[in-house]
């Protein structure tokens, strides 16, 4: 009987598990990286005249709510004039960087005209951004407030003229009724400097409710009035004027009026003319269905300002 021959035992080295978790770390890391690479976008730079909570690594630049960049250095500009903010797009956002867009800084806003970037207390500051409309660009001036409301609608704006701005701010309302039918656009001194100039802006579908010869007064702000015979009383107008300042605005009774045509001029009172609340003359507006159906169709109404 043949005997078998011994086996032979060959010992392959085993690859350490130890190693499994730090290939692993290594791959993901790879991997985050080449995809951040890929959504990387143009680097553009913004000059600041303050950078207060700009944070490198942190601060992000928004738009319509989705990030759109992060900032990835803040650095002081040469003279110490101002701060030099550079932000990295990502692909997605690349078309803000063009010519004529506006960035900002949102922080913390309180006062006439109400509460703005309330959510920056916790998350801190972020960038805001109006894109451009021309061709690509990489170096920009930074606002140093939130720009005017950028109107959509059709509808006319108005100038009035008033001795002091008081609460009338960029974004206070404008009311009918107490029914909010625009905003406050802008204000500035006049050339002369002897007043102030307040543009308004009303929607579409009220822009007839100003005739030539319409009143305008202050709505905004507490007024409270003691008298011996009359007790206290407090500003009759809405509540959002009430807090954010606001103007209001009522047409004469009688034979009515021209509509006003665009930038018209009116002064602006302080307050309510005694009998403007009986005021009462009919005047046919626009519905905004109406408006919004014609321009779905694309067709224009007569009567708006291009």
């Amino acid at each position: 009987m043949s005997t078998l021959p011994a086996p032979r035992v060959s010992r392959a080295p085993a690859f350490p598990l130890v190693w499994v978790v730090p290939i692993l770390a290594i791959g993901i890391g790879c991997w985050m990286a080449l995809r951040e690479l890929h959504n990387h976008g143009p680097m553009i730079t913004i000059d600041f005249s303050d950078g207060s909570g700009v944070e490198a690594g942190k601060t992000v630049l928004d738009y319509k709510g989705v990030t759109a960049g992060t900032v990835e250095s803040v650095e002081l500009k040469p003279g110490l004039t101002g701060v030099v903010v550079r932000v990295r797009l990502r692909r997605s956002a690349g078309q803000l960087a063009s010519r004529g867009a506006q960035f900002w800084i949102v922080r913390p806003e309180i006062g006439f005209n109400g509460v703005r970037g309330l959510d920056t207390l916790v998350s801190g500051v972020h960038l805001d951004v109006l894109p451009g409309t021309g061709p690509a660009e990489r170096q920009f001036i930074g606002l140093d407030k939130t720009p005017a409301p950028d109107v959509k609608d059709e509808g006319r704006a108005f100038i009035l003229k008033s001795d002091q701005l008081g609460s009338l701010t960029t974004g206070a309302p404008v009311v009918y009724r107490e029914f909010k039918v625009g905003q406050v656009e802008a204000s500035r001194i006049s050339d002369d400097s002897t007043s102030v100039l307040i543009r308004i802006h009303l929607d579409a579908p009220y822009v007839d409710l100003v005739r030539t010869n319409t009143k305008f007064w202050n709505a905004g702000g507490f007024d409270f009035k003691m008298s011996l015979f009359g007790g206290a009383k407090l500003k009759d107008t809405s509540l959002e004027s009430l807090i954010s300042g606001g103007v209001a605005f009522a047409t004469p009774d009688g034979p009515l009026a021209p509509a006003a045509p665009a930038d018209t001029e009116f002064p602006i009172a302080s307050e309510q003319e005694k009998d403007a609340q009986k005021w009462a003359p009919r005047i046919p507006i626009k519905s905004p269905d109406t408006i919004e159906e014609a321009h779905s169709k694309g067709g224009l109404i007569p009567g708006l300002i291009k």
